[in-house]
């Protein structure tokens, strides 16, 4: 099975109708993974997959655009009839597990075992699943994140996450076929601490890739401007993630 990218949302910082928040099926190598679970995506899943045979979930950071179905996938596990065969792997980062936790008024999250498998990521955490490889690297944001880099049978998939400028953009993206960017500021404040990047920081970490597609526009920009600007500098294939495409790669 080829390495394949289905896009289920984009939109930042909330849902809108018709463009649900982050999140990705990502397949590959005889896996299917959820990465990153902003609002609205559990139920575009549903369009593309069974979510209880999910091979593993993959969740950026814990900023409620990333990750808040998470509650929805775990309530469909636990309540809805969707009971996977063996308890999900979930990568994220180790706050989950508290989060999950106060949020059902529990101590711990050992009630949910029987459905997902809560794993702490780190910088450099990388796990195999098939033939298809994920690799996590830290990235610069107001909260613990990550970025990602997807490997299978020579095909990759890099995607940004949440992130500000960093080198671990410029190591994700190297001699990747594509580069998942988000661009989510129109410009740089002076005296702020970045944690988001313009469209011309997505196209100069992109410098390595293939191609570069963007996604996570803010409410400060359209996709067809962020595109247009990213395009300007990357100089190679650059178009914007929506919503219900699938791209093989």
């Amino acid at each position: 099975m080829p390495l394949s990218l289905t896009v289920l949302g984009t939109a930042s910082p909330h849902p809108q109708p018709d463009r649900p928040c982050s999140g990705y099926l990502l397949r590959g190598g005889g896996a299917e993974v959820w990465v990153d679970a902003g609002p609205g995506t559990f139920a575009e899943l549903q369009r593309h997959t069974d979510p209880a045979r999910l091979t593993a979930m993959w969740i950026s950071h814990l900023h409620a655009d990333h990750s808040a179905d998470l509650l929805s996938a775990v309530y469909a596990f636990a309540y809805g009839g969707l009971t996977p065969p063996a308890p999900i792997p979930v990568y994220a980062p180790e706050d989950c597990a508290r989060r999950l936790a106060g949020f059902f008024g529990r101590p711990d999250v050992r009630f949910l075992s029987g459905v997902i498998d809560l794993r702490p990521l780190h910088d450099g955490h990388a796990v195999q699943h098939g033939n298809l490889r994920l690799t996590s690297r830290a990235v610069v944001h107001d909260t613990e994140a990550y970025g990602l880099r997807a490997e299978c049978q020579g095909s990759v998939l890099a995607y940004s996450g949440d992130s500000g400028p960093c080198d671990a953009l410029t190591e994700l993206a190297h001699r990747a076929d594509v580069f998942l960017c988000e661009a989510d500021i129109d410009r740089r404040r002076e005296g702020e601490r970045q944690v988001h990047l313009t469209p011309e920081d997505a196209a100069a970490y992109a410098k390595g890739a293939r191609e570069l597609l963007i996604t996570h526009v803010g409410p400060t920009l359209t996709r067809e401007a962020a595109v247009e600007r990213a395009a300007a500098l990357f100089g190679g294939r650059t178009s914007a993630a929506r919503e219900g495409e699938t791209r093989n790669f």
